[in-house]
């Protein structure tokens, strides 16, 4: 796995963590706030494909997906995906050699040669410290990524490498030094690489196990996303390769969500995964780069001198996984991040170099080459009331930043629905609950249709109007009728109890930005997955999301 150049993730971070909207709960807490989603859904339009997560003490501030997963089967990349991290592996392995140093298993600056037997050659004469700091003067690779390569074959490998420079006196970036610090983990731990890097390193104190091994076992708990090369073909490694594994072990070879990664790195620093010591000398063992870089172990610290605020960066990719992933951690905040994708077109260190200085400067998320914003005359001419063959309404109105549709008619919101959360199956459920509780059978239900009369006058029908997701939970829409009128409001249902209702709610409103000519995108991607299209072509109106397409004609 090569190592990727620092990016700019601070201010990202910074940014992304000012959308909160003021509600506490852990839903709107996950929502990157309407600007940032924004911004990044026409990065997503561009070809990025992956996840982001953001949190700190407190839980997270962020967490959005989009792309495909797996683009033969239409399934979304969502906050549960799996990608393969790469050299961010490192950091992991890092942490295992520094937790086994504070418990007295072997010293910073032992030789390589006498903690494992069976080495040789000038890898032998390199300290733990300086195979952590990348200084150890290893040169050439032990084996390609998905070779088989037993623990022997590998010691054997790694001890006919040659040297580049005397240990500790330069520096150059080594896959085979960490391989060679994963063999002195299974060597020195008492017990196997793999089972010391579950146990004590990748399960936190809850009990939580974050993430898992991309090829053999154990394996992430999530659904895996494919990796894709630039021509658009399936990336060789799937995560089935049978092994041996030493090739990978130690320097590319985990697998977890984005939202594991950005949890697992904030309780790497919080003395969770290593014991508060351990952190202090992770933090303390260093090589100056010269240039506002310092490399730690598995890490690369970049001074406030050079971004405004010190961050921590982990970054890896480019193998024959298709997959590349970025953490990052401000020990001024507690904030962790963390950044996956699974295609060639944007990757994650790409998007954050694209968009990281304009966030630095406080400016907008940049359009991507090529997606440019619509005259605003060219959003005028698409207002209007578009008429499903149903019967239901999609009325559009022009905003500063796109297109704002009203939906009236369950056909009209069902055909604007998307999520990578919620089935049409959970939809219905969440209905027949929803008309269920309104039949006033329980007591429940009596208390919201004493409330719908207190503000709509007599009631004598309740109808569905559709359901979206809004800030992350299902919201059916229904209409209520009597000899007053008509009605809206909407309900959300936790189980049987209601976690949430609006009476004299306003029609479900999406808000799309465009994305080329007479082309748009729902704009909130939180849960959305692979998003909804929209094109316009004079009076029609065409609209394309999980549930299918459907297609709408301007009123006269």
């Amino acid at each position: 796995m090569r190592r990727i150049s620092m990016i700019l993730a601070a201010a990202l971070l910074s940014a992304a963590c000012t959308g909160e909207t003021g509600d506490d709960s852990p839903e709107a807490a996950a929502a990157c706030g309407s600007e940032i989603e924004s911004g990044l859904s026409r990065w997503a339009d561009a070809g990025f494909s992956g996840s982001i997560a953001i949190g700190g003490e407190e839980g997270f501030a962020c967490l959005a997906s989009f792309g495909l997963a797996d683009m033969a089967n239409g399934a979304p990349n969502t906050d549960a995906t799996v990608f393969a991290i790469g050299s961010v592996s490192k950091a992991f392995t890092a942490a295992a050699v520094l937790d086994l140093a504070a418990s007295g298993a072997l010293g910073l600056d032992d030789r390589a040669g006498d903690l494992l037997p069976g080495l040789g050659g000038p890898a032998a004469e390199a300290t733990v410290e300086q195979l952590l700091l990348h200084t150890g003067g290893l040169s050439g690779s032990h084996g390609t990524d998905h070779e088989p390569l037993d623990r022997d074959e590998a010691i054997a490998a790694v001890g006919g490498l040659e040297s580049a420079f005397a240990p500790g006196t330069d520096y150059s970036y080594s896959n085979a030094g960490y391989t060679l610090l994963a063999l002195i983990v299974d060597e020195r731990s008492g017990t196997s690489y793999r089972d010391y890097m579950v146990e004590e390193i990748l399960t936190l104190p809850s009990g939580e196990r974050l993430g898992g091994f991309w090829d053999g076992e154990p394996a992430p708990g999530g659904p895996r996303a494919l990796g894709y090369e630039a021509d658009g073909l399936v990336a060789a490694a799937t995560g089935d390769f049978d092994g041996p594994h030493w090739a990978l072990e130690g320097n590319g070879d985990l697998a977890m969500s984005a939202a594991e990664l950005a949890a697992w790195t904030r309780a790497l620093f919080a003395g969770e995964v290593i014991g508060a010591e351990a952190v202090e000398t992770l933090r303390g063992t260093v090589f100056e780069h010269g240039d506002g870089a310092t490399e730690l172990p598995g890490w690369v610290a970049v001074d406030a001198a050079t971004y405004g605020v010190e961050v921590l960066m982990s970054a890896g990719g480019g193998g024959d996984t298709g997959h590349h992933a970025v953490a990052a951690w401000l020990p001024e905040t507690g904030q962790a991040l963390a950044v996956t994708s699974n295609t060639a077109d944007i990757t994650a260190e790409e998007l954050l170099k694209a968009i990281g200085p304009a966030l630095a400067a406080g400016e907008a998320i940049p359009v991507p080459e090529g997606h440019a914003e619509v005259d605003p005359a060219e959003l005028a001419a698409r207002e209007g009331a578009y008429v499903l063959d149903s019967g239901g309404t999609l009325t559009i109105t022009a905003t500063g930043e796109g297109l704002e549709v009203a939906a009236e008619g369950a056909d009209a919101v069902a055909a604007m629905f998307t999520s990578a959360d919620h089935s049409p199956a959970d939809v219905e459920t969440h209905e027949a609950a929803v008309l269920a509780l309104l039949e006033g059978a329980s007591e429940a239900g009596r208390e919201e249709l004493e409330a719908a009369e207190d503000e709509f006058g007599p009631v004598t029908g309740v109808e569905v109007a559709g359901t979206v997701v809004e800030e992350s939970e299902l919201r059916t829409y229904v209409r209520f009728s009597g000899p007053e009128g008509t009605g809206l409001a909407w309900y959300a249902l936790d189980g049987a109890s209601v976690a949430g209702a609006w009476l004299g709610a306003e029609p479900p409103a999406f808000t799309l930005v465009p994305t080329g000519e007479g082309a748009y995108r729902q704009e909130n991607l939180a849960g959305a997955g692979a998003g909804l299209r929209v094109v316009f072509d004079g009076d029609r109106m065409t609209v394309t999301g999980p549930g299918g397409t459907a297609e709408a004609v301007r009123r006269a």
